[in-house]
This record gives C-alpha cells, sequence and structure tokens, in this order.
C-alpha cells in the first residue's frame, strides 16, 4: 500500500517518516519549486519561514516536555533540529539550511519516501494532507468541498539585520535571568527612545492586504506595530520587556530589543517578536531608530502573508482523521495547529494513525495528560470560538492542591512524561514500533 502525503513541510515530513519507518511505501508531494509561495524561498523540505526557533527547551514549560514527547516518540523534525542546533540560551533554535538537509537526509535513509515536485489538487483517500498555510489555490478548492467553511489569519515574519551592521557600543549579550549562554544580542531603549520609536511605528505606513487576505489577526503572530497600538507599555510588557536582563552597569532599560542569531555563522540576526506588516522602507526607517540599529544592514524585511486553517472540531477525529473517511487525514497548521513542533507534532500522529490503520487498528490517540493528546483533544473537540492552538499545560487535566507555580508546571511535566512512557510500553503489543529517546 503506497500513501500520499501532500505537502514536504514540516507535518508532512514527519509523517512521512513515521510511515516509512512501519514499512509504508510513502509518496510526499511538494509544489515547491515548480509552484512556488509568496513566502518560501526554495523547494527544500521543511523549510522554515518564520523563525529559526522552535522556542523553549525548558522541562518545565509546555514546549519543552512537546520536545521530550517528540524524542520518546522518535520524530525525525526534532532529531534534525538538534543535529542544526545553534546556540539560543534556553531555546532550540536551528541553522535554517541544515536542518532541512537533515531532514532530507533522514527520510531518504528510510528508502521507502519518494519525493514527487508537483502540486496536488485533487483529494483522495489513503492520503494526508499537510499543505500548511499557505495551500495552493487548487488543493484550497478541493478542501473546500470537504470543509464548507475556510478561515484566514495572518501571520507574519520578522526582519533579519547583518552582525556587523549593529553597534556594538549600544548592545550587549545577555541572557534574561542569567539563565542559559548570553546568546541573546540585546539593544536598550531608555524611556524618550521608547517613546518616540513607538509613535513613527504607529504612524508607519503599512502594506494594505490583497482582498483575499483580509482575515483575523492571530495573537501569536500579532505585528509589532498593532501591539504598539494598544497601548504605550504594550511592546514593555510583550518582545520589548526589560526584565531579567541587565546591563554591565548592573541597570535594567527602560525596554530591550533582542536579537538572536540566524545560522551558525552569527552574521545573521533576526528581531525577536518584530513581524511586522510596514511597507519595506518604513521598517528601515523605523526599525533604524532603535539606537543599536542606527546603521543596520537589512538581509530581509518583515513580511505578512495569508494563512489558512479550517474549523477542526467536528471535522477531524483526535488521530487527525476525517470523521466518515478513516484513511484521509490532515496535518500541520491546517488543522488549527500553532507553532512550528506543534505540526510536526500532528503529523507524527497522523503517519503513525494511518500505519495502524491500514494493519487494521485504530488511530493514536495519547494520553490527555500528554501536550500532545492535549492538543489533538483541542483541535478535534474544542466547543468554544476554534482559534489556532500552541501547547499548553491549560489544555490538561489540571493538578490541584499545588500553589507553587514552579512546582506545578514541574508536576504538569512529570506527569506527561510519566504517562506517555506507560502508553509507548503497554501499546507495543498493539503494533507499535519501538519509539527511542
Amino acid at each position: 500500500m503506497t500513501v500520499k502525503v501532500i505537502g514536504g513541510g514540516l507535518a508532512g515530513a514527519e509523517a512521512a517518516y513515521q510511515l516509512a519507518k512501519r514499512g509504508v511505501t510513502v509518496e510526499l508531494y511538494e509544489m515547491r519549486p515548480v509552484v512556488p509561495t509568496p513566502v518560501h524561498k526554495g523547494g527544500g523540505i521543511a523549510e522554515l519561514v518564520c523563525s529559526n526557533s522552535l522556542k523553549s527547551v525548558d522541562p518545565d514549560t509546555a514546549q519543552g516536555v512537546l520536545k521530550e514527547e517528540l524524542k520518546l516518540l522518535d520524530s525525525a523534525v526534532v532529531r534534525a533540529a538538534y543535529e542544526s542546533r545553534v546556540p539560543a540560551g534556553g531555546a532550540l533554535a536551528v541553522d535554517r539550511n541544515l536542518f532541512s538537509s537533515a531532514i532530507e537526509s533522514i527520510l531518504k535513509n528510510t528508502n521507502r519516501v519518494t519525493v514527487i515536485r508537483e502540486e496536488v489538487t485533487r483529494i483522495e483517500d489513503n492520503s494526508i494532507i499537510a499543505t500548511g498555510p499557505l495551500t495552493s489555490d487548487g488543493m484550497g478548492k478541493a478542501i473546500a468541498e470537504l470543509v464548507p467553511e475556510r478561515l484566514y489569519f495572518y501571520d507574519a515574519a520578522a526582519p533579519i539585520v547583518t552582525a556587523a551592521s549593529i553597534d556594538p557600543d549600544k548592545s550587549f549579550f545577555a541572557a534574561r535571568y542569567g539563565k542559559g549562554d548570553a546568546d541573546y544580542l540585546n539593544c536598550p531603549l531608555n524611556d524618550e527612545e521608547y517613546g518616540r520609536f513607538r509613535e513613527e511605528l504607529i504612524k508607519a505606513e503599512k502594506v494594505i492586504a490583497k482582498d483575499f487576505e483580509k482575515g483575523e489577526l492571530f495573537e501569536g503572530c500579532m505585528p509589532i506595530e498593532e501591539l504598539a497600538a494598544r497601548g504605550r507599555d504594550a511592546m514593555r510588557f510583550g518582545p520589548l520587556r526589560p526584565v531579567g536582563i541587565f546591563g554591565a552597569d548592573g541597570k535594567r532599560a527602560y525596554a530591550i530589543v533582542q536579537l538572536r542569531k540566524e545560522d551558525n555563522y552569527e552574521h545573521l540576526y533576526n528581531l525577536v517578536g518584530f513581524q511586522t506588516n510596514l511597507k519595506f522602507p518604513e521598517q528601515k526607517r523605523v526599525f533604524s531608530m532603535i539606537p543599536a540599529l542606527k546603521n543596520a544592514e537589512f538581509v530581509r524585511y518583515g513580511v505578512m502573508h495569508r494563512n489558512t486553517y479550517v474549523r477542526s472540531p467536528g471535522f477531524l477525529n483526535a488521530d487527525f482523521s476525517v470523521k466518515g473517511r478513516e484513511n484521509l487525514f490532515f496535518a500541520g497548521q491546517i488543522t488549527g495547529v500553532e507553532g512550528y513542533l506543534e505540526s510536526a507534532a500532528s503529523g507524527l500522529i497522523a503517519g503513525m494513525s494511518m500505519a495502524e490503520k491500514l494493519s487494521g487498528r485504530q488511530g493514536v490517540v495519547l494520553p490527555e495528560t500528554t501536550v500532545i493528546g492535549g492538543l489533538q483533544r483541542y483541535v478535534s473537540g474544542y466547543s468554544g470560538n476554534f482559534q489556532p492552538m500552541h501547547v499548553s499545560f491549560m489544555l490538561l487535566p489540571q493538578i490541584e492542591g499545588i500553589r507553587d507555580k514552579s512546582l506545578r508546571k514541574r508536576a504538569y511535566s512529570e506527569r506527561a512524561i510519566a504517562d506517555l512512557k506507560k502508553f509507548i510500553a503497554d501499546t507495543q503489543t498493539a503494533g507499535f514500533s519501538a519509539p527511542t529517546a
């Protein structure tokens, strides 16, 4: 039996790997570079667009637990991420090119995945649809036949500047609260500088969205100018928060812009949290008001683009299969999961579940106490105003009786990992491949 995986992003690549390691032949369809998207630069499998960070590795955070769960389930994406890791303090950040190459190598070594460079516009059973938030018009029409309503929200990519153009006398390396290595380059602003910057940011000219792109702004990728307009201190309680960061004089700045390096060569930095819809000349003018970036050389300006996702509750089962069509799956951001590794996790579940169903068994639904299990239940069963969602301890059965916040987080973490290990041990007799930590 051959399974079609449509879309070569993180979700599609992960699904293909999980199928292949279980003996299933996979045709992985990726339309790039034959059919380009507005934001991708090339045709690499699992090309990262918005950021090179896969977020925190702190084991007492939901993002840290997600990484540990994916390790236990033998995720190709997480393995490739650690192989291509670049320093980023307490976060897992990667060299984009090395990351994509590592995933392609993993898939190739299975000897069961064939990459086909063409657009798919028909939906058939024994397929996993992982076309992502930039689904082509042709596939979008096919999805519309399955889903009565498709929604749009905006995602945004932050600008990148050269390291050599950053003023070293007006910036410094430090980690927030001293956690991890000092891998973030901090650019301080005083009260007056912050005020002027905010005023110009609000007044700056924005790109006018095309009619088909007009839709909702998702909080997780809020443009910096929209955040600035919410109030004088909105940025200072968000990406420009100065807490926990101190300069050589031991003092805390009024606001801090953080930069994170993009690759192993330390010559490119992105502006953390500076997703934007400003016109390119305006980005140059306004962001250069940050003292350390007065002479910044921008190698990529921020962009905003359309993202597409479906209202999954009532449409998808918890294993990401379509209700009523048990061998048709969706995976990735198009399902309403938000984030790189959340997308990979959905692809992992879809790939595992497809393999199980082809063998006459049930799809995979992880314990509700795991962060992936919590995400599965949110996507398939949320009854409120459905919005794209990251993993969160708030999606899990709540632990009562622990008042200390840090201890409560640790309890969620320990419970999730213990329950997943038990699930893996219990289900090995049901035909699961033995995962590796």
